[in-house]
């Protein structure tokens, strides 16, 4: 329960359990110069009524003025951000049938933010970031296009609108890991979520502008979240994964909603997406993703271990009809050497449904010989709070007809293919 302030006469905020230590400084302030008044009303003399008058005026016009002047200190800004950059070997049979090995420097999910908290009394918060993607191996980049929003925040939980990843994402750190788990190719969203696609191709692990998201307090390790994504042209500069004209004429919409829970050594999460009328009128496709991870601690010989465990069904509408896929993986985290051994491996099954055979939508496709199974090995070392090297391994294994790849900084490939990646990088969090 809140606190009240020692003196609410002298305190100019609500409370003073939830005030920012500038605010702080301004109750110890105010209550000091309210202590100051009343021992000097104490000890002034009848004769001096009148400087008596002069002081405590003084006085209660600097008490008045200092809020509005904590108002302009109190808004909490910050820069941040990380570059992450790697060198890959990659391979993958190619429409040709050449299968080369390439060597690339690559920037993995680098940004650049700024991002900010405003208390604005009674235990509410106002809250905005803007953070843009760099492309340290290059000069592109994409000035406030990864998760940036403005929104509320308190007790009943966060409210915010802007561009950021959905609740469907949440689930991928549940399985994954977090140094590699979204970096270069060793990324595990490649065939979870079909992760390389755009919203409007098909995808369900896209950053969504147009949204609008709240987000529960946790309670007692419980989080709900639910996102909604209006799809429409106002300001587009992205049609794939914001919406266009097009779209908002059909109402397209993509409603995203999750419940986690998190608390001692158990990890569990389960999420659904749904794209109403996205890729075209009266599509209407979904994604259920189910994950959870327990963390076993120290075990026999003084090694830890956390395993994960994910399952995903996914549905497209074609015009031959439905087009399913089911996934599921497995990883491992051992710490060795002051860092982290990761492995995973995950499975998509053939698509199946009443589409007819040779649907595809991204990797998958509808039929026979259309599974893969994804492998991927990796180590990641800390030299320090802020820098981290990691070095991995990881191979798509795609069936005669299926066509999936890497999900950060893809490599084209032919069908069938068995995209291969050997990777040595370093990040810096700042």
């Amino acid at each position: 329960m809140a606190r009240a302030c020692s003196d609410a006469r002298s305190c100019p905020f609500d409370d003073c359990d939830r005030v920012s230590p500038v605010e702080n400084g301004l109750c110890r302030a105010t209550r000091g110069l309210h202590a100051t008044m009343s021992t000097l009303q104490s000890k002034v003399r009848p004769p001096e009524d009148r400087m008596k008058k002069s002081l405590v005026a003084l006085i209660i016009a600097c008490a008045a003025w200092l809020p509005p002047a904590a108002q302009g200190q109190i808004a909490n800004v910050r820069l941040y951000g990380n570059l992450n950059l790697d060198f890959e070997l990659v391979s993958g049979k190619q429409p040709d049938d050449r299968n080369p090995t390439v060597n690339r420097v690559s920037s993995n999910s680098s940004r650049f933010g700024l991002r900010g908290t405003e208390y604005l009394g009674r235990g509410q918060v106002a809250i905005f970031q803007i953070e843009s993607s760099i492309n340290g191996d290059t000069n592109a980049g994409n000035l406030g296009g990864r998760e940036t929003f403005v929104g509320l925040q308190g007790d009943w939980g966060t409210l915010k609108l802007g561009r950021f990843l959905t609740p469907y994402d949440d689930i991928l750190p549940i399985f994954g890991n977090a140094p590699t788990l979204t970096t270069s190719i060793l990324s595990t969203a490649a065939v979870w979520a079909q992760g390389p696609l755009s919203k409007v191709q098909g995808g369900f692990d896209a950053r969504l502008g147009n949204s609008l998201r709240y987000e529960t307090p946790p309670l007692g390790g419980f989080l709900g979240e639910l996102q909604y994504s209006s799809r429409d042209s106002s300001g587009n500069a992205d049609g794939a994964d914001n919406g266009d004209h097009t779209s908002e004429l059909r109402h397209a919409n993509v409603v995203s909603i999750g419940a986690f829970y998190n608390k001692g050594p158990l990890d569990l999460g389960i999420a659904y997406e749904r794209n109403n009328n996205v890729r075209f009128a009266n599509a209407g496709d979904d994604a259920l993703s189910i994950a959870g991870a327990y963390d076993f601690g120290t075990i026999a010989g003084a090694v830890g271990l956390r395993v994960g465990a994910v399952y995903e069904r996914l549905r497209y509408d074609t015009p031959t009809g439905d087009l399913k896929r089911d996934f599921w993986g497995f990883s491992a985290t051992v710490p060795v050497g002051g860092g982290s051994i990761y492995a995973f491996w995950g499975h998509a099954a053939n698509g199946k449904g009443g589409a007819v055979d040779g649907t595809a939508i991204g990797g998958l496709t509808k039929g026979a010989d259309s599974a893969c199974d994804q492998w991927e090995l990796s180590y990641s070392y800390p030299l320090s709070l802020r820098t981290l090297i990691y070095a991995g391994y990881v191979r798509l294994n795609n069936r005669a007809n299926a066509g999936y790849g890497f999900n950060i900084n893809d490599y084209s490939t032919a069908a069938g293919a068995r995209p291969t990646g050997y990777v040595v990088g370093m990040a810096h969090f700042f």
